[in-house]
């Protein structure tokens, strides 16, 4: 079963998911930035990364903003080019910022993987696995 669905999602163009992903992307982009799900989207994906049904074990969708960091233009007086504002990379991931947004969002729980499912206009939502930590 596992099989079919990632030979489908190898070739999203040619089965079923890129009409699937063509009717909840919107959904998903009007929905919160860290919205809990009952069942991950790509179950082959997370099963193979240690997802298993068992209570404890949270799945959460993450919607991150794609690209460079932004930051704002000065308006003091300089030249264009020495504004600062083009070409600034993060030197964080935005795999990491979207597992650190579940973390501070379920304080109890431990991240354990995050993968993203397919990246939009503007944002890259990602599905967090998190599991109830005891400590």
């Amino acid at each position: 079963m596992y099989k079919y669905i990632r030979d489908a999602w190898k070739n999203p163009d040619e089965s079923y998911v890129r009409e699937l992903m063509w009717e909840r992307a919107p959904k998903w982009r009007k929905q919160k930035a860290v919205q809990r799900i009952e069942r991950p989207t790509r179950l082959d994906r997370a099963r193979s990364l240690g997802y298993r049904a068992k209570k404890g074990f949270v799945l959460v969708r993450t919607r991150v903003r794609r690209g460079g960091r932004r930051k704002t233009r000065r308006f003091n007086g300089r030249k264009p080019k020495r504004m600062g504002v083009n070409k600034i990379t993060q030197a964080k991931s935005i795999q990491r910022i979207a597992e650190e947004r579940v973390a501070k969002k379920y304080p109890n729980h431990l991240v354990l993987l995050s993968l993203t499912i397919k990246k939009s206009i503007g944002f890259a939502p990602k599905n967090t696995l998190t599991e109830l930590s005891e400590a």
